[in-house]
């Protein structure tokens, strides 16, 4: 098992590597800079730039060099010192913006995630092993409203309920008062009040999913001989769904778990915008829009790390689930 995972541990560098140099090819395919847009929108508010300010411009921001300067200049940076270089919007090292995001994103996702399994892998046992009964029906039903209904109507929907019936507006993770208050208890119960709803939000259609994918999983497995032989042999139902059918109807989904993270990270940027969440969605977007390379780069890279670690966490669950993947890997 630790030859396994120091194999898939060696493999991580090189892919981390090209996903840093992928990141930010990407970046760069938008026409135009930073500078371009900045240039044009003080343009359309009556103002103009020169062609030595312009040239001055992109030389205080380091686009003035070649794209593989820019790149080597980047991820030596990264690497060497742990610098993603400055925020051309926001004016402040990319570092400390990421710094205010990334934990509050990382806490929001993981508990949507733990929840998202909590839930419906016990809801998907149950849908399987009633096939066809009113509990099946049921989750059947709830599960193809979670997978078609959008987040950010969800989210929106639940919103406006709670503010009809309670008058409480949920809206960031923080009421105003609370904002920049320094912590107490106060401030945790105020934090609990909001936080529930983009939890709800997010695991909803993760839940869906897997509670499906499970169902059909274990139902495929059901029907082995090799289940029909352990109930011959007078087993009890639980202890054989539990002992056998589970752990192989689970692989699929352990599986998903390397895009499963940076999914629910990329995928609250609406969620976060409806709700006004500090959370990276949010900046990931701006720095799109706006073209700051270095901030965009810099949650480009840490998503797809993000992608990179689910993958080896997702393997080595799947290596003690099923010992055939570490006797083929």
């Amino acid at each position: 098992m630790l030859r396994f995972a120091l194999r898939r541990l060696l493999i991580i560098i090189p892919f981390l590597l090209g996903m840093s140099l992928v990141s930010f090819v990407v970046i760069q395919l938008p026409p135009g800079s930073y500078v371009d847009s900045y240039i044009n929108n003080l343009k359309l508010q009556g103002g103009t730039v020169s062609a030595e300010q312009e040239e001055n411009l992109r030389e205080l921001y380091g686009l003035d060099k070649s794209l593989p300067e820019q790149y080597g200049i980047w991820i030596s940076r990264i690497v060497l010192e742990g610098n993603f270089g400055n925020s051309f919007r926001y004016n402040r090292p990319v570092a400390a913006i990421l710094l205010e995001r990334v934990p509050g994103t990382i806490i929001l996702s993981l508990t949507a995630i733990a929840l998202t399994w909590i839930l419906a892998v016990p809801l998907g046992i149950l849908s399987a092993t009633r096939q066809y009964s009113l509990w099946d029906h049921t989750l059947t039903l709830i599960n193809l409203i979670g997978l078609a209904l959008p987040g950010f109507l969800l989210a929106l929907g639940i919103m406006f309920v709670v503010y009809q019936q309670t008058g409480w507006l949920v809206n960031g993770f923080f009421s105003p008062p609370f904002r920049e208050a320094p912590w107490s208890f106060d401030r945790v119960v105020d934090l609990l009040k909001n936080v529930w709803l983009p939890i709800l939000v997010l695991t909803i259609g993760g839940m869906a999913t897997i509670t499906r994918v499970l169902r059909a999983s274990l139902l495929d497995e059901l029907n082995k001989q090799y289940v029909t032989t352990a109930r011959a042999r007078g087993q009890k139902e639980l202890q054989i769904i539990l002992r056998y059918p589970l752990r192989i109807a689970l692989n699929p989904l352990l599986s998903t778990l390397g895009w499963m993270l940076p999914a629910v990270v990329g995928g609250e940027i609406v969620v976060s915008k409806v709700l006004n969440l500090p959370t990276v969605g949010p900046i990931l977007l701006e720095a799109s829009i706006t073209q700051d390379m270095y901030l965009a780069g810099a949650v480009v890279l840490i998503l797809s790390a993000l992608t990179v670690l689910g993958t080896f966490i997702s393997d080595i669950l799947l290596a003690l689930n099923d010992p055939r993947i570490r006797m083929d890997g």
